[in-house]
């Protein structure tokens, strides 16, 4: 009955409510239709990972826990996210992501989510935040040649393979992140770690094969020589990376 009611105060585009509870080694999404949420608490246990879908543009937690190599994770979006923190226990291995999504032959890659994060009070280790840019799409993979023809005992002779093509650039990563963190001034900056760094090329495609000449052949008078095999294509170039965010923080 109670996650019935946290559902049903979640799908608002403003929504409150006071418990989001995360398990150990599961994953929960929040509503899409969200647009700015409010929670007394939200605790993500070991391993779990909270998703935050792109529709959300600020969460405002009054009391934050994350467990071991536990997530928040942030799906890509043109607009920046606030994440506002009065208290804040993060445990060793604990992330917060709003790193891009990786490129495609059906869409390029997307750039780090710019994130604006404020913790009033920290207890942690180190504060790891991942705001790379997404990796380039990968090049396309070359046609082979085709194979050449057979010949005939009384006509013909083998024909050529065909060349191969050559295999496509793999495309450019994506930027990372414009991250900005404001933190209490006794929180060391050697326990800050951000990755701003733009996401690594797409792979290059790959080179077409040679086509087969045609295989020579024996005949009751004479033997028909084989046909040559076509050319290999070349291989792609690999994809630039993208460029780098950048990270500002300022002491409260």
């Amino acid at each position: 009955m109670r996650k019935l009611w946290i559902a049903a105060a979640l799908c608002s585009p403003f929504a409150q409510a006071d418990v989001v509870q995360v398990e150990a080694n599961s994953m929960m999404r929040l509503p899409a239709n969200v647009a700015v949420l409010k929670l007394e608490r939200l605790n993500v246990a070991d391993y779990g990972t909270l998703l935050i879908p792109a529709s959300v543009s600020q969460v405002d937690i009054d009391q934050l826990h994350l467990g071991r190599e536990s997530r928040i994770v942030i799906v890509p979006a043109e607009r920046s996210i606030e994440l506002r923190v009065a208290n804040a226990e993060l445990e060793d291995g604990s992330q917060i992501s709003t790193r891009g999504a990786p490129g495609s032959f059906e869409r390029p890659a997307s750039p780090g989510r710019d994130l604006n994060l404020r913790i009033e009070s920290l207890r942690a280790a180190q504060l790891s935040i991942d705001a790379r840019g997404g990796t380039g799409a990968p090049g396309y993979a070359g046609l082979d040649g085709g194979n050449g023809a057979e010949p005939g005992c009384t006509w013909g002779a083998a024909g050529a393979g065909a060349n191969g093509s050559d295999g496509g650039n793999g495309h450019q990563g994506a930027a990372g992140a414009q991250v900005r963190v404001e933190l209490p001034g006794d929180f060391a900056d050697e326990q800050i770690k951000v990755l701003v760094d733009g996401g690594a090329g797409g792979k290059a495609g790959a080179a077409g094969r040679a086509g087969a000449g045609g295989k020579s052949k024996g005949c009751v008078v004479y033997r028909t020589d084989g046909g040559k095999s076509g050319r290999p294509g070349l291989s792609g170039q690999p994809g630039e990376a993208g460029p780098a965010g950048a990270v500002s923080v300022q002491r409260l």
